[in-house]
């Protein structure tokens, strides 16, 4: 787009807009959304759409926004969706974000206003060596930012902006999708992908600028109830088979330098316990499996059982049930069929004068579940850094190369279509 004088991002007004707006998601909720106020920056998203021309843009009751471009070609170009969500981690406060500007960053630590304890370290924070020169976005310390998704969020709109208002920029049809939900692991559950009517679709929601992610955890969730004997502890001996320690010996047993979240890294997967409750007749013991591959996910479960038949060989009198449940599976599974789409999002981001780097998530997004789905998604980077916390951090240059890099990939679709 530097070849396209005369554009005035709008990203950064947009971005310091949304985050000011809470939308933290909530997983003790059953509605959909699981907040009412997402739908507040889903109604202002969609005025803002209908404002640039949009017509057919909308929330919907279950808080979903949904808009098009038209095509603006005679090529048949493939229906390219561009996709983020709304809602803030629940892991950390987003109400009465305060934003604030570090401009010119000239190195060094960042020390935020309103709680002086709270500081984006250098040390910790290497990619802010990259930033030199940039206008670095914080919070005052207190909440997060919100960068995580509103960052994809203001990118998509400026986007959108750039190419209703130059018409002479050929693509084909454009949709836009913002999903609530999506970091309490529902993003996609309502959306209507019949209505939505794309053939390939992005997720704008990486970190760092050039990063392209086509390949996620694949994730299963286990749960083990232990049915343990309980009797009156003054006459207990040699009878109570307590359910609580049963447990407890089966976390015991883990491995200790292996297979969890704090000694993995890269492509290693791992056996995360994240829930146990219980008394002494019965316990449950809640994980979370992940690898990239399902061979790895089966692996760990068996290791897992091996484990719980090892302890309770010491309890003979109580029993176990272990279930599986499956999450969400490696999108690249899908992805790699269509190698087009990384293609050209790579051109895009090459076109953006960045170097692009293809990376795998530690973890899901909603382009994993939308894949799986028949809408093959990988996920483009939005610039956020040090996410679901109060160091949380974007700069406005690695916004707008975000947008260079959607407007470019519009147009790399219809070029080569």
């Amino acid at each position: 787009m530097a070849s396209l004088p005369g554009f005035t991002h709008t990203v950064t007004e947009r971005f310091l807009r949304y985050v000011v707006i809470d939308t933290q998601s909530d997983p003790a909720s059953p509605t959909c959304p699981s907040t009412e106020k997402q739908k507040v920056l889903g109604a202002l998203l969609a005025g803002e759409l209908q404002a640039m021309g949009i017509g057919d843009a909308h929330l919907d009751e279950l808080g979903y926004v949904y808009a098009t471009i038209p095509a603006n070609t005679d090529k048949q170009v493939p229906v390219i969706c561009f996709c983020s969500h709304m809602d803030t981690s629940p892991d950390c406060t987003g109400a009465n974000v305060k934003p604030q500007i570090v401009g010119n960053y000239r190195g060094g630590d960042i020390v935020l206003p309103a709680d002086p304890t709270q500081i984006i370290r250098a040390a910790d924070h290497p990619a802010l060596g990259d930033q030199i020169g940039n206008d670095i976005i914080t919070t005052d310390g207190t909440t997060l930012l919100g960068a995580d998704n509103k960052a994809g969020l203001a990118e998509i709109m400026d986007a959108a902006h750039f190419l209703i208002h130059r018409p002479e920029i050929k693509h084909g049809t454009i949709k836009i999708l913002f999903t609530p939900d999506e970091e309490i692991g529902r993003g996609v559950d309502k959306a209507d992908l019949k209505k939505l009517g794309a053939d390939f679709a992005y997720t704008i929601d990486g970190e760092t600028a050039g990063n392209i992610e086509d390949e996620t955890f694949s994730a299963d969730g286990a749960t083990i109830t232990i049915e343990g004997v309980s009797t009156h502890p003054g006459f207990a001996k040699g009878k109570m088979e307590h359910a609580i320690k049963i447990a407890a010996a089966i976390v015991d047993r883990l491995p200790k330098n292996t297979c969890s979240p704090e000694t993995t890294e890269g492509k290693e997967g791992f056996l995360h316990p994240i829930g146990i409750s219980g008394a002494i007749e019965k316990a449950t013991l809640s994980f979370i499996v992940r690898d990239f591959t399902d061979a790895g996910l089966k692996e760990k479960e068996v290791l897992l059982e091996n484990i719980v038949k090892e302890v309770m060989q010491d309890y003979p009198h109580s029993s176990y049930r272990l279930e599986i449940k499956p999450q969400y599976r490696n999108m690249k599974q899908v992805i790699d069929h269509h190698p087009e789409i990384i293609d050209n999002a790579m051109e895009a981001i090459r076109r953006a004068g960045l170097t692009p780097v293809k990376t795998s998530i530690r973890g899901g997004t909603d382009g994993s579940r939308l894949s799986f789905m028949g809408l093959p998604c990988p996920n483009i980077f939005a610039g956020e850094h040090a996410f679901h916390s109060r160091l949380e951090w974007v700069s406005r240059q690695d916004m707008e190369k975000a947008v260079q890099t959607i407007v470019h990939l519009a147009t790399i679709w219809e070029e080569r279509a």
